[in-house]
């Protein structure tokens, strides 16, 4: 399974962020007619076709009659510390869950991975984890919580001065870069790539699980 099928890329995501700026921010709103906010704290989500998870008996079959169990992760939630060297973020979930057979109780355990990504496609730490979801006899619906947690170098999460200054330079009209934007730059992207990181959260599907979800 590759970790990083995520719907929109980190620098995607550091030009859409608005709201809740502090100091140390990057806010570009003159010049080149860009605004993005950028902080040390890693971006929290979950790559697509990773959100859910289908098992069925037996174990090969995948018609609508063998399904047994499906799943899906829903209310991410994070906090992050990013006053130290070490910038540390803890998310929560929440895993939903259904079954198709109702007879007595089941406690069902289901594999999910927590991954911290740096430069969209580079995994620098990964952990492995279950959630235990239990329904009652004649349930057919429960939910059970996960956790994931990420520590990550302040510095590395920190752009180059040079590039800072780039990216947040005041730009008259008339100047020969005034018209440009700095984040299209090849060298800027690179250095903003290198310093944005990711906690991503899926279930650890297997190959037979993850094609399912991208072709159903």
């Amino acid at each position: 399974m590759h970790p990083r099928m995520i719907a929109t890329g980190a620098l995607a995501t550091l030009l859409a962020l608005a709201g809740c700026r502090s100091e140390g921010d990057i806010v570009i709103e003159q010049g080149v007619g860009i605004t993005a906010l950028r902080s040390t704290c890693p971006a929290v989500g979950v790559p697509i076709y990773t959100g859910d998870i289908t098992t069925f008996t037996p174990a090969d079959a995948r018609t609508l009659d063998a399904m047994d169990v499906t799943a899906y992760i829903t209310n991410v939630r994070s906090t992050c510390d990013e006053n130290g060297g070490q910038v540390f973020t803890s998310a929560t979930f929440d895993v939903v869950a259904s079954r198709e057979d109702t007879a007595g109780a089941r406690t069902v355990e289901l594999p999910y991975f927590s991954t911290v990504v740096r430069g969209n496609d580079n995994v620098v730490a990964k952990r492995v984890g279950t959630v235990q979801v239990s329904f009652a006899d004649g349930q057919a619906r429960a939910q059970a919580s996960g956790n994931a947690e990420a520590w990550v170098d302040r510095a590395e999460a920190t752009l180059p001065a040079d590039i800072r200054e780039r990216i947040t330079r005041k730009r008259r009209a008339g100047e020969a870069d005034a018209a440009i934007d700095p984040l299209t730059e090849p060298d800027v992207r690179a250095a903003v790539a290198k310093a944005t990181f990711e906690l991503l959260i899926g279930f650890q599907l297997t190959e037979e699980q993850l094609a399912y979800n991208a072709t159903r």
